[in-house]
């Protein structure tokens, strides 16, 4: 339970989660200035914004840089607007725009929280490009080819003012304007996620809820 890489520890430090990788791949030497990095942020939130909703399939790994150790799991995200189910092996996690519930199976328990803004920007990353002018600057360090074989833009998000978060690398595809991969950078931890299918889906309202009759044994433990 008290293993960094729990999934209870995951719980209470959801900044730790979703759609990471560590490394850009193949660097070029496209210099910064010649990318609109405001331009290519737009294409990609007007792209999410029209499908409605998004099923996403992942792979990511934990990492501590301190004493080397990982854990690895594969996952999926459906998202709509700010709300998202997020499911992997060892849990499920429901937000619906405001409260936020995690169903960890092994112990049956659910843990409710009010997530900050900060978790929010690491477990969404459209969130992220809807709001970094507030917290954030963000510069192009240049272009790379994707797990997908496409060229894309490898942008870099540092915070203006210092927080848990040491820096939020996102590659966002030039041909369907969709990030390919990001990678979020802790203090002495790194998420490393690679995006293996990333689709439109219609998705209702309630599925962002979590569904207490499902899991009549579960226990409830609201950390609002």
């Amino acid at each position: 339970m008290k293993n960094i890489f729990s999934t209870l520890n995951f719980q209470l430090n959801m900044r730790f989660l979703f759609l990471i990788i560590i490394r850009l791949l193949i660097t070029t030497n496209v210099p910064a200035q010649t990318v609109n990095v405001d331009a290519v942020i737009e294409k990609t939130s007007k792209t999410y914004e029209a499908w409605g909703g998004a099923f996403i399939k992942f792979t990511a790994q934990l990492r501590n840089e301190m004493n080397g150790a990982t854990e690895s799991f594969e996952g999926t995200v459906r998202m709509k607007k700010n709300k998202f189910v997020l499911t992997t092996p060892d849990m499920t996690v429901w937000f619906d725009g405001a409260t936020q519930w995690t169903y960890m199976p092994r112990i049956e328990e659910v843990n409710i929280v009010t997530p900050s803004d900060e978790d929010l920007r690491v477990m969404n990353p459209v969130i992220l490009l809807q709001d970094y002018k507030k917290d954030f600057n963000v510069a192009c360090i240049g272009e790379s080819t994707s797990v997908n074989a496409r060229m894309a833009y490898d942008l870099v998000f540092t915070p203006k003012k210092k927080n848990d978060i040491e820096k939020i690398e996102i590659q966002i595809e030039k041909s369907t304007t969709l990030p390919a991969k990001l990678v979020v950078t802790m203090r002495n931890q790194v998420l490393i996620t690679v995006i293996n299918g990333m689709k439109a889906e219609t998705l209702s309202d309630g599925i962002f809820t979590f569904p207490a009759t499902s899991f009549p044994n579960a226990e409830i433990i609201d950390l609002r």
